[in-house]
């Protein structure tokens, strides 16, 4: 495989992400310690590891996971370019959950114990870890609101919206569609949600013509009507930092 540079790196150029200054790519490439490639399946990191790397995702799409006392398990949120994993474990010293790849996957390769340089001598890169973090926290409190506070057809809603904008803000919108290749399963068990009552709101979608997710990919043609049966607003995505 081979190495993608951090000069050369494709998140350089996405419009959702904020571009690094010729310091920050050199700093990079010296604190990239390598790549990996997995494979669907994976488990790239597990509740209750202190795992000595930490990763950022250049391709691929994955899941955060929680196994309950009983072995039921709760989708916390779906993993996609651009997210920083296993920050957690540098702070709390462990991961408090699992993350699973559900497609091939690669990562950039951090170690964990350089973090701290990071923090020392990159102030600017230090703040976007912050972000990150901000981002994460404030992402949690939307779903717990949408939880608490929407009904399952709106719940479905707003997680279609929220997945296809950042998709479409990643650049793989394609023929008007993205590739959304979770299951039925692993979106209602994000949403608290039966499968069955899950799967009667996406064909509701499908015949209202307001989003449709099938064969792994998912289109919106009416993203208004969307946002306003998931009762928020289609506002642009703010660029967002990475590493």
């Amino acid at each position: 495989m081979h190495r993608i540079s951090c000069q050369t790196c494709p998140m350089q150029k996405c419009a959702l992400f904020t571009p690094h200054s010729e310091e920050q790519k050199e700093f990079l490439e010296d604190f990239k310690s390598g790549e990996l490639s997995v494979e669907p399946g994976t488990q790239i990191l597990l509740e209750g590891s202190s795992a000595p790397q930490i990763y950022t995702v250049l391709e691929g799409m994955g899941l955060r996971d929680k196994t309950l006392e009983n072995g039921r398990r709760q989708v916390l949120n779906f993993v996609l370019p651009g997210d920083f994993l296993g920050l957690q474990a540098s702070v709390m010293g462990e991961m408090m959950h699992s993350i699973e790849a559900v497609t091939e996957m690669r990562l950039c390769v951090f170690r964990r114990e350089d973090l701290w340089t990071l923090f020392r001598t990159q102030p600017a890169l230090a703040y976007d870890v912050t972000w990150i973090a901000a981002a994460e926290e404030h992402f949690l409190g939307e779903t717990v609101a949408t939880l608490g506070q929407r009904d399952g057809t709106e719940r479905v809603a707003w997680a279609l919206l929220k997945l296809y904008q950042r998709l479409r803000g990643l650049g793989l919108e394609k023929a008007g569609q993205v590739p959304l290749p979770f299951r039925q399963q692993d979106l209602a068990d994000a949403l608290g949600l039966s499968l069955v009552h899950t799967n009667k709101t996406l064909s509701r979608l499908r015949s209202d013509d307001m989003a449709d997710w099938s064969d792994g990919k998912l289109s919106v043609p009416d993203i208004q009507a969307l946002a306003e049966l998931a009762v928020t607003d289609p506002e642009a995505l703010p660029r967002r930092p990475f590493l």
